[in-house]
């Protein structure tokens, strides 16, 4: 019988080699670490009978070419008059739990309306990958096995204690269960009962999804009854060098520049802020306080972020942005080939996939400044010819 040092051992092996090789040697070295970290031996080999990797969740990883579409695109793809409606219809019919939402957490329904149409359409298509076989192939997958070898884990905790079936939970290719779409180290932290009977059932109960994402942006800094996004316009003679994610003043210093509210009234003057510029300074404007940097923890993608929170405002109320006539953009190739550029100068752009993230912006600002053209982090074509 193998005892609890051998064990220990073992996972401490594998964690040297926490990723790819023969599968069988993978997935011993996965059960090792998880009977060391409290499964018993049983349950872990449970999980794991008739489990395979999943060819197509590689493929879907690899293939995601939408991020590099602008905000504009991005956003009018992602946001469609039938979600606007079916958002309406939802946050009508779950009402009570968006009280207790915004009673809990002080976060607006508008914002998990948001994450649960883009996620799941509303609970309507949750993704069909088996979950294990999701995460462990991308844990065996070594792209980022930092990320996805704790959530298999996690995924042997859940089915320990009886919250999904290995054999047949489904979700989304990344691993992620449910309405709202949580990774299983997520639901094991912060997921909720929302509609009272005692268990925590993502796939099937709203008021349990959505009570665990308010939760889940509760506990990654939601500040309660703050704004997160509003469009602004800007003057012309706005230092666009103070403008991006990496620059905050407070309001009352963006008011004294010249930046109004184009409906409403800005936030409370004292509230730290950033000019946001998706598409420059000739295209939508933004303001953005310190709950839009809670949308980068559920996300990392840059354009995705700044469309959740627009459509969270759409769903509050907020009339359409003014688009503007921003400059021509640059295409995925020609974004890959600014990018090799801007790291032969020496900056990180976070890697060379031509997608515009917050890196790659800030890069782009820095060099912008340093040639002398309008620092507003929008890379044009006539910078690239510039580099």
């Amino acid at each position: 019988m193998r005892t609890a040092l051998f064990l220990t051992l073992l996972a401490s092996q594998s964690a040297a080699q926490t990723c790819g090789g023969p599968l069988p040697d993978f997935i011993a070295g996965v059960k090792a670490q998880a009977v060391a970290e409290g499964a018993t031996m049983a349950q872990a080999d449970a999980f794991f009978a008739g489990a395979a990797l999943d060819p197509e969740v590689i493929k879907a990883d690899r293939a995601q070419g939408v991020f590099q579409r602008d905000f504009i695109d991005f956003s009018r793809r992602l946001i469609s008059q039938n979600r606007l409606d079916n958002g309406r219809i939802y946050g009508d019919r779950n009402a009570a739990t968006f009280d207790r939402i915004a009673a809990d957490y002080g976060i607006p329904r508008g914002v998990l309306l948001a994450f649960w149409a883009f996620e799941t359409d509303y609970g309507q298509v949750q993704g069909n990958f088996n979950t294990r076989n999701a995460l462990l192939t991308l844990a065996h997958d070594c792209r980022r096995p930092e990320l996805f070898r704790p959530q298999l884990i996690a995924a042997i905790t859940l089915a320990a204690r009886g919250d999904m079936d290995p054999a047949s939970t489904t979700g989304a290719w990344a691993g992620e269960i449910g309405q709202v779409q949580m990774l299983p180290e997520d639901i094991i932290a912060y997921g909720r009962d929302g509609d009272g009977d005692g268990k925590v059932t993502l796939k099937t109960s709203a008021a349990d999804a959505l009570l665990s994402g308010g939760n889940v942006l509760a506990n990654l800094g939601w500040r309660p009854n703050e704004p997160w996004l509003q469009e602004i316009i800007v003057p012309d003679d706005l230092d666009w060098a103070q403008t991006g994610l990496d620059h905050k003043l407070t309001v009352a210093d963006w008011q004294a520049a010249g930046v109004t509210a184009r409906n409403g009234d800005l936030g409370p003057a004292t509230l730290p802020a950033s000019v946001l510029l998706p598409m420059g300074r000739k295209g939508p404007a933004f303001l953005a306080y310190p709950n839009f940097e809670v949308y980068f923890e559920w996300n990392k993608s840059f354009v995705y972020v700044t469309t959740a929170a627009y459509f969270a405002t759409r769903l509050m109320g907020a009339p359409p942005y003014d688009a503007g006539n921003p400059d021509p953009g640059l295409s995925g190739e020609a974004m890959m080939t600014l990018q090799e550029k801007l790291t032969a100068l020496g900056h990180d752009v976070g890697g060379i996939d031509g997608i515009l993230g917050a890196k790659t912006r800030a890069a782009v600002q820095a060099e912008q400044v340093r040639l002398g053209l309008p620092a507003d982090a929008w890379p044009t074509p006539a910078l690239l010819d510039a580099l």
